[in-house]
């Protein structure tokens, strides 16, 4: 059986591949497990400093496979999922201590637009499309959807996304600041490629500070922040990179990062 996400080890970092082409890339319980083990082999692993998220095929993901909710006894219990599946998934991509970069391919349809909005990095193909899709079937944007939406472009484009189900194309959505950049299709992997591979090299510790501080500052009030701010930096000072960032940088010379924390 063909695994439903495809890994790649490279060279300090890891391809994850959403891998059910034939559905758009869209979530059944067994993608969802299979992409949990591999992000969390990929958070345990000292040797990984970055992992790009793709889509095999002529979509990114196209949210969750209806399908698989169909022919069951009574109405589903949509919560259940989320609950075990979503929301750990989200998780897992905010809180992993290094970059997670997202490459989106064609259509980025319901949770599969929001689990890339949930990655630190995201780029598009020119031809890529976000929908928030939930309106279209009587549901409400989860998986963070209603959480980075309002914040990344404001509340009145949030609510014409989540209650028109109207698709954004790739160049608006960068215009607007969902996403980082937009490419020719023909570029968007090799781009992708080279970013996860530039992570792999730089101070991995400092990094998963950033991700730390940023995500703090969705909810902390200013002062709560800057404490979190000189706490944060005060570990990043004691680390081998900082030490190694300033040597090289007074030697007029390129560091070499190792990304440890001792």
């Amino acid at each position: 059986m063909t695994s439903s996400i495809l890994v790649d080890r490279r060279d300090g970092w890891i391809l994850l591949t959403l891998n059910r082409p034939d559905r758009l890339n869209s979530f059944n319980d067994e993608m969802h497990r299979a992409l949990a083990a591999a992000l969390d082999e990929a958070g345990n692993d000292e040797g990984c400093r970055a992992v790009l998220i793709a889509g095999a095929g002529r979509g990114f993901c196209a949210g969750q496979d209806l399908s698989d909710r169909v022919g069951k006894d009574g109405p589903p219990d949509l919560g259940y999922t989320i609950e075990t599946f979503y929301n750990p998934l989200v998780r897992r991509i905010r809180a992993l201590r290094k970059p997670v970069v997202c490459a989106v391919n064609g259509v980025a349809a319901g949770a599969g637009a929001n689990i890339a909005f949930a990655c630190d990095i995201v780029l598009a193909a020119r031809s890529a499309r976000f929908i928030q899709s939930f309106a279209k079937i009587g549901l409400v944007p989860d998986s963070g959807g209603t959480f980075f939406l309002p914040r990344l472009i404001g509340d009145a484009r949030a609510r014409a996304l989540a209650l028109t189900a109207e698709p954004l194309a790739a160049e608006k959505a960068e215009e607007w600041g969902l996403i980082w950049k937009v490419l020719d299709d023909d570029k968007l992997m090799a781009e992708a490629e080279a970013l996860a591979a530039h992570f792999a090299t730089q101070p991995t510790q400092g990094l998963a500070y950033v991700k730390e501080a940023l995500n703090a500052s969705a909810t902390n009030d200013l002062d709560t922040q800057l404490d979190l701010e000189r706490d944060l930096q005060r570990k990043a000072g004691r680390t081998p990179d900082y030490a190694e960032g300033v040597k090289a940088f007074m030697e007029k010379r390129p560091a070499s990062f190792t990304g440890r924390a001792k």
